[in-house]
């Protein structure tokens, strides 16, 4: 038997085809992982507003019992909180007795880092009002 002159080239078809569906898997498999880790940093930051706020609300209404201005104390509890998460920064301001906690955290890649993308962001934020005590509004 003799092969034709130009060569069997079957095998090198199938070895490229194998080797794009291997790299499309590869970056599926860091779109689930790193989008995951995305969903991780924005949980925390969310979490982290929340806990900020809370804090601000039970400052605020600490202060109040006391009738003593209850901005500045909740502003202070809001900023320690963000403190005690070093993972997470935020901002936090006061407009019309509201208090409001903006926060945004990172977190590393493990696959898309290989494309450039070092880290994915989150954002999360939450709102506490500053109730006189005894009143509703």
């Amino acid at each position: 038997m003799r092969r034709p002159v130009g060569g069997d080239e079957r095998g090198q078809s199938v070895s490229v085809f194998v080797l794009l569906l291997m790299a499309a898997l590869i970056l599926v498999a860091g779109l689930v992982v790193d989008g995951g880790q995305k969903v991780s940093a924005a949980g925390l930051a969310e979490s982290a507003a929340a806990g900020a706020a809370r804090a601000a609300g039970n400052a605020a209404a600490t202060q109040q019992l006391g009738d003593a201005d209850p901005t500045g104390a909740a502003v202070l509890a809001a900023k320690a909180y963000l403190a005690g998460q070093p993972s997470v920064q935020g901002t936090v301001t006061v407009q019309r007795g509201v208090v409001a906690v903006r926060t945004s955290a990172t977190a590393p890649t493990i696959f898309l880092a290989v494309i450039g993308l070092h880290t994915v962001s989150g954002s999360g934020s939450a709102e506490a009002d500053i109730v006189p005590t005894g009143r509703t509004r």
